[in-house]
């Protein structure tokens, strides 16, 4: 196994590396590590209005954001992270905040629009990028224009899909879309995909359309908000019964892009597009920045808990040559069970998803409490509990208050203290891998070249970009493997006497004992559920 040693080595070679600036231009968001934050749950203010109420705010965030970043490149005991994505935090009833009812305005659990600007402000001092939750799809039912557009007459009525009767037909929805809440006032049926209390906005009105693209143009001009997470965006027009992935959606998705992007030439756009590779891909070559990788998330899971390299490979090959560096990575968010529980509460299997995850082509995405292995299962709201800052049962360090949730049980064991000094947890891993990740233009920029291991638990592939080379070694079962695999030395440039070096835990590398040597094993032994990063000649 790891020894301390050579983990606290690894943390200082690291170190001793400053991490590369943000990169400028318009496309920022290529080189960032971003971190998902669901307001309510991550940090109670300690000073202010909203102090000590239970409920976490963007005052609390800023009182925390050294954690995540403290902005001093030569630090290591931050997480390190380069953006982050704040689900909704606009004006909404419910606790999720999914159903917004007034787009211009922070919800007021959370703050004000001035508390959102100091939020931006001390990120940007940090190097820290913020994209805010923009939800187009739909509004709440209390939003004044769906009120407006119940009245027969409103000059808002097209800006809702109605209609005397549901629309049915095979290959329709397979859950009630048709409302009569208001029938009793429209002798109609409204449309809301995901619930009566979401109605749908008819994206197909030019009117709607110059309203929805005002709301979004606020946040990322007059707020300051460097990029919008599009929610939902597969469903945002239908035809017919095909409520999803219509010609329609991605060319009004086209228009928007253009819209945005000029507006703020650098925004980021970022579509959750809950579908297969292929699908996720039309997204992004016809106007998106970037879309989430969910088959790819999907596949980490199976492939680690089945120990089978190849199910996991096969997947980022295909993300690869379908998105190629514009995928959006994550190993879990806050619409699924979290990644610790999926992996059975393993700290060696979640590590492993982490480093293949942070060492892959795209954009990296973190749910906020994954770093140190919170545990979560549905419903939603066990998804989405108090971050666990200390081990205390009731307050987690959230809140001095009673927190908004239960604190799940698991605090006493999984929190942020308990990790923060052992070089041997999963929050210094994180902080590792992400430090690697910024300091090598191979791991942020690079291509990407998938290897036969000669065994299936053994996950391989290269990463490139100019002169740096790295390859990256996964060996995702619970054996610790010693003889059954090699890679082919020759083909990877790598001689005997070659200059090597593992830059992720410090572990001695061995060169190939002859020229083209077709079974080259680089690392004496393959702990189980771990992986290795070699800088190549």
């Amino acid at each position: 196994m790891l020894t301390t040693g050579l983990l606290a080595s690894a943390c200082i070679s690291l170190a001793a590396a400053s991490p590369s600036p943000q990169s400028a231009g318009n496309e920022w968001w290529r080189t960032a590590v971003f971190y998902e934050i669901f307001v309510r749950s991550f940090a109670d203010s300690t000073e202010g209005p909203l102090a000590d109420d239970g409920v976490g705010d963007l005052r609390g965030i800023i009182e925390r954001l050294d954690y995540l970043n403290d902005g001093n490149p030569m630090t290591h005991d931050d997480l390190g992270v380069t953006g982050i994505w704040l689900m909704p935090i606009c004006q909404s009833p419910s606790y999720h905040g999914y159903d917004v009812v007034d787009y211009r305005a922070v919800d007021e659990e959370y703050g004000t629009n001035e508390d959102f600007k100091a939020f931006v402000a001390a990120c940007h001092q940090r190097g820290i990028r913020v994209i805010v939750d923009m939800v187009m799809n739909h509004v709440g039912i209390d939003h004044p224009w769906f009120r407006e557009a119940i009245g027969p007459d409103s000059d808002k009525r097209d800006w809702f899909v109605w209609r005397d009767e549901p629309l049915t037909g095979e290959g329709g929805p397979n859950h009630p879309v048709w409302h009569d809440r208001v029938k009793d006032r429209t002798g109609q049926f409204y449309y809301g995909f995901f619930w009566h209390g979401m109605p749908d906005v008819n994206l197909r009105s030019q009117a709607a359309t110059a309203a929805m693209h005002e709301e979004c143009r606020f946040w990322v001009t007059e707020m300051g908000a460097d990029g919008l997470r599009l929610d939902a965006v597969k469903h945002l027009i239908e035809d017919g019964v095909q409520f999803e992935n219509t010609p329609e959606t991605i060319a009004w998705l086209r228009e928007f892009s253009g819209a945005m992007h000029q507006a703020r030439p650098d925004v980021f756009l970022v579509g959750e597009v809950w579908d297969d590779t292929e699908v996720v891909a039309r997204y992004v070559q016809n106007g998106i920045d970037s879309a989430f990788e969910f088959s790819t998330c999907s596949a980490i899971e199976r492939g680690i808990n089945a120990g089978e390299a190849e199910t996991i490979g096969r997947a980022l090959e295909r993300s690869w040559n379908n998105l190629g560096a514009a995928a959006s990575t994550m190993i879990g968010n806050h619409d699924m069970d979290r990644v610790m529980s999926r992996l059975g509460g393993s700290r060696e299997k979640a590590a492993c998803a982490a480093t293949i995850q942070l060492t892959a082509p795209g954009v990296p995405f973190i749910y906020y409490g994954e770093e140190i292995g919170m545990v979560g299962v549905k419903p939603d709201p066990d998804l989405r509990t108090p971050m666990q800052w200390t081990g205390d049962a009731e307050r987690a360090g959230f809140t001095t208050g009673s927190p908004w949730s239960e604190v799940h049980p698991s605090v006493n064991q999984v929190n942020v203290d308990r990790q923060r000094k052992q070089p041997g947890s999963l929050l210094s891993l994180y902080r590792r891998l992400i430090r690697l990740r910024q300091t090598r233009p191979a791991l942020h920029a690079g291509d990407f070249t998938l290897l036969d291991a000669g065994d299936d638990r053994v996950l391989a592939f290269v990463r490139s970009h100019e002169d740096d080379r790295l390859l990256v070694v996964v060996n995702v079962s619970g054996d610790t493997l010693i003889e059954q695999w090699g890679l082919d030395a020759g083909a990877l440039g790598v001689r005997p006497g070659s200059a090597l070096k593992e830059m992720l835990h410090g572990m001695r590398v061995y060169t190939p004992r002859r020229e083209g040597d077709a079974r080259w094993r680089a690392l004496g032994m393959l702990d189980r559920y771990t992986g290795y990063v070699v800088k190549l000649p």
